[in-house]
């Protein structure tokens, strides 16, 4: 196995840049310091930079940079610092985004605790003061992947397909959520709703969550619940993490 990260091609108009081969908290940060820096060094060529859960998609203009070019000035950054073990962690934004947990909102919320080994109250407790990041976006504009949950919540998918589950909807596996931006079906448990808007067309940021931010999934009553529908960002609001 070669030593990570390293530079993969992909396509023919592309390289993926490994941080590791499967999900880990260090590699991902890494993937998301190293995406924006490159966005930031503008290299000659580049088209876009994409970050998964632990890589980082480069697409380049082969009219405008060699593949040699390309690698050494992606080599250079990777080789610039310890993406890995950052010396100076950036703080995040954090949202703290009203929930309503169980009942219809959450119908598999008693089906998830069991399989966490914790019961409906402790099971709202943790999910709701568990702080989560954007690991990636994804699947659907401005989709979120948010992690880690504790580590008893490595819990697998149902075995089946939900067939639908509301925008908003909160769902969770493998020690992840997944907000969804539209309604969609879905292997994983629907554990809460919330009312935030994840993507707007006309908006000049058109995605609300960036890869990195942070989240807090606040319980709310349903009658505070329903309140939020007057509101633009469903109550989410945006302040800067300590």
């Amino acid at each position: 196995m070669s030593k990570m990260p390293d530079i993969a091609p992909l396509g023919t108009e592309g390289y993926l840049v490994r941080f590791a081969d499967k999900l880990d908290d260090a590699a991902n940060r890494g993937v998301i310091s190293f995406a924006a820096a490159l966005e930031a060094a503008d290299l000659p060529g580049v088209r876009e930079v994409t970050t998964a859960l632990a890589s980082v998609f480069v697409r380049f203009d082969v009219e405008a940079v060699s593949r040699a070019g390309l690698v050494a000035a992606l080599g250079e950054l990777l080789d610039s610092r310890d993406w890995l073990h950052p010396a100076e962690a950036e703080r995040p934004r954090l949202w703290r985004v009203p929930t309503l947990y169980g009942g219809a909102a959450g119908p598999q919320l008693k089906e998830a605790a069991d399989l966490a080994g914790v019961s409906e109250e402790v099971a709202v407790r943790e999910l709701s003061q568990t702080r989560v990041r954007v690991l990636a976006l994804g699947f659907a504009p401005g989709q979120p992947y948010l992690g880690m949950l504790p580590a008893h919540w490595d819990i697998g998918r149902l075995t089946g397909l939900t067939p639908q589950v509301p925008a908003g909807a909160l769902v969770v596996a493998v020690r992840q959520f997944v907000l969804f931006a539209n309604p969609s079906p879905t292997g994983w448990r629907q554990v809460g709703l919330t009312k935030i808007p994840l993507f707007n067309v006309n908006a000049a940021e058109p995605f609300a969550l960036q890869a990195g931010d942070e989240l807090l999934f606040d319980p709310v009553s349903e009658n505070d619940f329903a309140l939020l529908e007057t509101d633009n960002m469903g109550g989410a609001k945006l302040e800067e993490a300590g």
